[in-house]
């Protein structure tokens, strides 16, 4: 049994740390009132932003250097997704379109703009298999620290990750610490809950939406970045993402909006998602297997239809969520 948790837990770790950036992403989106559906498409170009920048960098240099080997792809992912971003929020704060469509048009762009790039850099390598490896960007990403496998099961638990995963859970906690202990994180939730009221009180409402939407998508995209340079091993595959962001988006409801309990949850959600790789193999146990890959989706009902009957109103999302506001109707 030991032996199992000490393969299984690293793993469900691993897989949660994408679904954490965009679950915090979007925590921070929605508290604003803002409802991004585009999250998984930002993740698609925040990653293949991140990937161009390697790209361009290890065919470019001759000896990388290990700052530059970082800092090129994470500023290429960061400035990917903050377009996104603005794009979201010119769209629905300032043209007041509608938020789902928006979102959902969004993660069409994001996917078709991963794939298309992603695709071309694949027949400039012309590889023999539809992919393109960045192994020497990627080996800065993965490194664990250097004393983790000297302390036996507490380093393989806690210490066997790259760097992006323990900066998932920083800026977790750091956004649970803004949005409740703050001035400014009492004002975006403000925003989120009653804008005509915010805004009476001298808040700006459309500057706040747009600063937390902006920062969300910021935050998903590095969870794109995670998967393809520390995950994937810095190899890019067209659609190979999956349903990750969308599970981002539901862990959002699980979640009950609060980023310091997405650690956890981001983690317990990993678990599940690969759990039907731990059951029996075999013909005879096939239907039970797509059984358990329905798990996450059957968790996330069963949460939204509990805290839909419960009458607290902090376990409820932000009163305007996917509301246009319109100053003039104040």
């Amino acid at each position: 049994m030991w032996s199992f948790l000490l393969a299984f837990i690293p793993r469900a770790i691993v897989q949660g740390i994408p679904l954490l950036y965009g679950c915090t992403g979007e925590i921070i989106t929605e508290k604003s009132g803002n409802l991004n559906l585009g999250i998984p498409g930002v993740m698609y170009v925040g990653a293949i932003s991140g990937v161009i920048g390697s790209f361009v960098y290890e065919n470019r240099a001759a000896t990388l250097n290990p700052f530059l080997a970082i800092a090129i792809p994470m500023f290429c992912c960061l400035l990917g997704s903050l377009l996104m971003g603005l794009l979201y929020c010119f769209l629905t704060v300032t043209l007041r379109a509608n938020q789902n469509v928006t979102g959902l048009a969004m993660t069409t762009f994001g996917v078709g703009f991963g794939n298309f790039f992603g695709g071309s850099l694949i027949k400039l390598v012309d590889s023999d298999v539809p992919s393109i490896a960045l192994s020497a960007t990627s080996s800065y990403f993965s490194k664990s620290l250097p004393f983790a496998g000297k302390l036996g099961w507490f380093g393989k638990l806690f210490l066997s990750y790259g760097f992006l995963a323990y900066l998932g859970v920083a800026i977790a906690l750091a956004a649970s610490y803004f949005l409740n202990r703050t001035r400014k994180g009492l004002h975006l939730r403000a925003v989120g809950e009653n804008p005509n009221t915010a805004d009476a009180a001298g808040i700006n409402v459309s500057k706040y939406k747009y600063a937390a939407t902006c920062v969300g998508c910021m935050i998903a995209g590095l969870g794109g970045l995670y998967y393809v340079m520390d995950y994937a091993c810095g190899v890019w595959s067209n659609n190979a993402f999956g349903d990750r962001g969308w599970l981002a988006i539901a862990l959002v409801i699980f979640t009950i909006w609060r980023p310091n309990i997405a650690v956890l949850a981001s983690f317990l959600f990993g678990g599940l998602y690969i759990l039907y790789l731990y059951i029996p193999t075999g013909m005879e146990h096939m239907e039970y297997q797509e059984l358990y890959k329905m798990i996450p989706y059957v968790v996330t009902l069963v949460v939204l239809v509990v805290t839909s009957m419960r009458s607290k109103r902090e376990n409820q999302p932000p009163a305007s969520l996917g509301l246009p506001y319109f100053r003039e109707e104040r």
